[in-house]
This record gives C-alpha cells, structure tokens and sequence, in this order.
C-alpha cells in the first residue's frame, strides 16, 4: 500500500484478546457493554509496570483488534474509517501531499479487501511519518 514492507516474517498471531470498540454506536439490546479500551489495557497483567511505549502499542493493538473482524482482519473501508476517526490528528493538513492521496487512493480501491493487523500498522506509521504534527511532537522539550 505504501511502498513498505517488513523486513521480518508476519507470524499473524497476537495475543490481546478483541473486544469491541467505544467509538463505535452505542450496544444495542442484548448486546454485551463495550469495554473501554483503558479498561482493557489495565487487565493486562504483563502491563502493569510496563513502559509508556509497551502501553502505546498495546493501545494500538486493542484499537485494531477491537474493529477487527473474526479472523482479525479489517476491510480497507474499515481501516480508511478507523484511520480518520481514531488518527484524525495526524491526518489533519496532509490531504493534499501526494502520499497520503496514494495511500488513501489505495484504500478506496476494492474496499471490501482485507488487510491484516501489520499492514494496518504499516499504514499507521506510514501517516504519522508524513504528519506535520511528528514534527511537533519532536519539537516539544524533554528537559527544563
């Protein structure tokens, strides 16, 4: 989709266990309650003492699972939608670089297609690094 590719073998196992999104339409009868994603996060005993990063990830990772299908699988319309509400940040002002219309071109191209948890991280990291707001976050100071 963007040019890249991994340079490690795709196991396509993971281990956090998918549960529903809150961003998405309220539950409706006879559904089970969405569990918020921080609750989730917080049942993970690996975690508990885990880094900043270890918890970003397994956010991520959540997010994805969380929107995913049964075999852990996204159509690109899923993905495109799920980058736009939950990466909207990132996203913001890069509509007219000619990457992000690739990447986006692509997505609308056969929308019913699966993508699968590494390539939507491709894509994810992909944004970000075209993202003016990277630029910002490198610029905020570590130090007083």
């Amino acid at each position: 989709m963007c040019g890249c590719r991994a340079s490690v073998p795709s196991t396509k196992h993971y281990s956090v266990n998918p549960a529903p999104t809150t961003n998405s339409p309220p539950a409706a009868a006879g559904m089970p309650k969405r569990i918020p994603i921080a609750k989730q996060l917080a049942s993970i005993k690996a975690l508990e003492k885990g880094s900043d990063l270890e918890k970003a990830f397994a956010t991520a990772v959540l997010v994805y699972n969380n929107s995913a299908d049964p075999e852990g699988k996204l159509s690109k319309a899923e993905t495109k939608s799920l980058l736009q509400t939950q990466f909207s940040r990132f996203i913001q002002g890069q509509e007219n670089k000619p990457k992000y219309q690739e990447m986006i071109s692509a997505l609308d191209e056969e929308p019913e297609k699966k993508i699968d948890f590494e390539d939507f991280m491709i894509s994810l990291v992909s944004l970000a690094l075209l993202s003016d707001l990277l630029q910002e976050i490198k610029n905020v100071k570590s130090t007083k």
